[in-house]
C-alpha cells in the first residue's frame, strides 16, 4: 500500500504513535527501569552507534545492555525536531535530535547545571507488530560527546 493511499487520520495516528515511542524511550531510560526499553523494540530490534562497533540485537541483549547502566546514574535526555515519515501502513522512519545531561555517583538532590554529555541525533526504523508500533532499529549519531562525569563526595550535596 502506498503511503499516499493512507487515510490522513490513519497517517496522523501512526506518526503520533511513533513520536510517542521516541519520547517513551527516553523517559524510561531517565525515570523508569532502563532495561524496560527493550519492550519498545521488536523481538529482533537493533540498537547501534553509527561510529564504532557497538551493536546490540534482540530484546534479551537490549535488556541486559540498557539494564546494565550504573544504578547511581542521573540522566535527562531532551528530544526535539522529531520527524516521522511513514514508508508504508506498517513501517516508518524518524530522525530526532537529542541532548543528554548525565552524571554518575548521584545520591540525591539537585545539582548545579552542567554541560551536556552528548548532543546528536537518532535515526529510527519502526515496524507495526500486532497493531503496535515498535522500534525495529535505532542508530545513534553523536556530533558532540564526552565521558560521563563521576561526582565526588563534595558534589553530591544537595544544591552543590
Amino acid at each position: 500500500m502506498a503511503t499516499d493511499a493512507l487515510d490522513p487520520l490513519d497517517r496522523l495516528i501512526a506518526e503520533r504513535a511513533c513520536e510517542r515511542l521516541i519520547v517513551e524511550f527516553v523517559r524510561t531510560l531517565d525515570l523508569g527501569e532502563p532495561g524496560d526499553v527493550a519492550e519498545l523494540f521488536t523481538p529482533d530490534g537493533v540498537w547501534e552507534w553509527a561510529e564504532g562497533d557497538r551493536r546490540v540485537e534482540g530484546r534479551d541483549a537490549l535488556r541486559a545492555y540498557f539494564g546494565g547502566r550504573p544504578a547511581d546514574r542521573l540522566s535527562r535526555r531532551l528530544c526535539t525536531n522529531i520527524l516521522v515519515t511513514l514508508t508504508s501502513a506498517s513501517m516508518a522512519t524518524a530522525s530526532t535530535y537529542f541532548t543528554t545531561y548525565r552524571v554518575d555517583g548521584h545520591t540525591g538532590g539537585m545539582l548545579p547545571p552542567r554541560l551536556p554529555a552528548q548532543v546528536g541525533h537518532y535515526e529510527d526504523m519502526f515496524r507495526k507488530v500486532d497493531g503496535r508500533w515498535l522500534l525495529a532499529a535505532r542508530a545513534l549519531f553523536l556530533d558532540f560527546g564526552g565521558p560521563t562525569e563521576r561526582l565526588g563526595r563534595a558534589d553530591t550535596r544537595r544544591g552543590a
